[in-house]
């Protein structure tokens, strides 16, 4: 029950500070590419459109309760995905082996087709899943060349939010594009972390061999690894 002009106002005034200028500078580029095409869109709109997960289903439900919204609706973060990461014994041939499906709906699952190939200036190549516009998967299965494989599954009925932390899909693109390990991968998404999307991020280093589970919420977090287990969302 908000028009797109709250998530554009959203986009400039909470996000837009909070997203390292690398990212500021890619958001500009796919604006410039988008524009040159015809299509009628602006700085703003792109990056509403890469908060979608984490501004409707954790950002308006925060601000709602603080500014007391009469007759607000009942909005929870959604519990779609299915997700596992084994090695060791669990699997065939002792290596990672990491699988996901997101169970997203028709509409956008129609457009949550295309496989990115990203190959920064800095950081490592990516590739991802995702549609188009976003600089991170949203629905998060990538790996890059330092050998880490990353998915999630989200936590579902999370409630919380900061919104003086950084962007969710901001995190997300740099563990994907900077980690060359679970430990690096773990720092960036605590760091600045906003409680968006709350997920169970399953990790893995194909160079060990090792698999984690990151469990991020807003004020706890926890993790468990292993060489030989499992962990499933």
């Amino acid at each position: 029950k908000r028009d797109w002009n709250f998530f554009r106002e959203t986009a400039r005034t909470i996000l837009w500070p909070r997203i390292d200028a690398e990212y500021q500078e890619e958001l500009n580029g796919i604006v410039a590419g988008a524009k040159s095409k015809g299509v009628k869109m602006d700085i703003d709109d792109l990056v509403a459109l890469n908060a979608f997960e984490e501004v409707p289903d954790y950002y308006v439900p925060w601000l709602n309760r603080q500014l007391k919204v009469a007759n607000a609706p009942k909005l929870v973060s959604p519990g779609n995905c299915s997700a596992f990461v084994a090695t060791g014994s669990y699997t065939k041939d002792g290596k990672i082996v990491i699988a996901h499906n997101n169970w997203t709906s028709y509409w956008s699952g129609a457009r949550w087709r295309i496989i990115f190939d990203i190959a920064p200036a800095r950081g490592h190549r990516i590739l991802m899943d995702g549609y188009p516009g976003v600089i991170t998967s949203d629905d998060d299965f990538g790996v890059n060349d330092a050998g880490m494989v990353m998915t999630e599954t989200t936590i579902t009925q999370f409630e919380g939010f900061d919104s003086n932390g950084k962007p969710e899909f901001v995190r997300s693109r740099k563990a994907m594009q900077y980690a060359t390990s679970i430990d690096e991968y773990v720092k960036i998404m605590l760091d600045g972390n906003n409680g968006g999307y709350a997920n169970d991020w399953l990790i893995g280093d194909r160079k060990t061999g090792e698999i984690a589970q990151l469990e991020l919420g807003l004020k706890n977090h926890k993790l468990w690894r292993s060489k030989d287990g499992y962990f499933v969302g």
